[in-house]
């Protein structure tokens, strides 16, 4: 007995003994390596724009790493404008609010069908979606200006709205196929054996479990139509339907006669700090719903 007792207290001291750390291996350190460079690399413009905007006009091209003399200037010329950058705000989060909800509306049935139904066609049917995701936007640019003409669009909402639910709606249904695919089947079976009809099965049971990937397409569809600019810059024309892209792009200096870098800078910090925020909050949605039906 006393033998047994002392082998477990050996055996107990060499496991909670503190473990020698291993040499990192080459292979370990090019990888930490790689990773700090992609983050640099993914960082240093951001990094660039904001001390570029606490700059003065007249230092903006010194080069230097830090602001030698930090200003607010440049912000207080971006709000300074006849207020026309908040009209531009207002314009974006329309825009981009109803792109994301029509696009999620669509989507969702759209997925739902292409991952649930069984009818000819379906894999040609998701070709066809990426297909148009990868369709170039310049090349239906002219067509679709001198169409939202003829019915008097120009400067509307809608003449952006609609070509941007056509670019962000592929990506949507991609993603929510994927989601609905690596669903049970007997979840939406258990609910018709209890009564409840196709559409209530999806609306009681498929719908509340697909939440991180419905919140992942509304995150990345939102980001999409937030920073377009190649429709909205020949769609809007005045400031009443301009969209933040679209004003940055027209920005004034502060003075009539300088380059607007600084102001530009200031506004594409205002623009891009939300959008980094609401990423960094809901990330791990974003990676479980994109990441969804990759492993069962």
């Amino acid at each position: 007995m006393t033998a047994v007792t002392t082998a477990d207290a050996r055996e107990t001291a060499v496991t909670q003994a503190p473990r020698a750390r291993r040499p990192l291996r080459a292979g370990t350190v090019g990888l930490y390596v790689g990773i700090v460079a992609i983050a640099v690399f993914c960082l240093a413009p951001f990094y660039w724009m904001v001390v570029s905007s606490l700059k003065d006009p007249r230092a903006i091209f010194d080069n230097s790493l830090i602001p030698l003399n930090p200003t607010l200037m440049n912000y207080e010329a971006v709000f300074g404008a006849q207020n026309t950058f908040v009209f531009a705000l207002r314009n974006s989060l329309i825009i981009a609010g109803s792109v994301m909800m029509l696009a999620l509306v669509f989507g969702v049935f759209a997925a739902y069908a292409i991952a649930r139904l069984q009818f000819r066609g379906k894999t040609l049917v998701l070709g066809m979606f990426l297909a148009t995701s990868m369709f170039p936007g310049v090349a239906i640019l002219t067509p679709l200006f001198q169409l939202f003409a003829d019915w008097g669009w120009i400067d509307t909402y809608q003449a952006m709205i609609i070509p941007d639910i056509s670019f962000s709606l592929p990506l949507g249904v991609w993603i929510l196929t994927s989601f609905f695919k690596a669903m049970p089947w007997e979840l939406e079976q258990a609910a018709r054996v209890d009564g409840c009809t196709r559409g209530q099965a999806f609306r009681r049971v498929i719908l509340p479990l697909a939440v991180p990937g419905v919140f992942t397409t509304a995150i990345l569809v939102f980001i999409s139509a937030w920073n377009e600019f190649m429709i909205a810059n020949s769609m809007s024309q005045t400031p009443a339907a301009q969209p933040v892209t679209v004003a940055i792009a027209q920005f004034s200096g502060i003075s009539q006669y300088d380059t607007p870098y600084g102001t530009q800078m200031a506004a594409g910090v205002i623009v891009t700090v939300p959008l980094i925020v609401l990423v960094l909050l809901f990330q791990r949605r974003i990676i479980s719903g994109l990441t969804a039906g990759g492993v069962k």
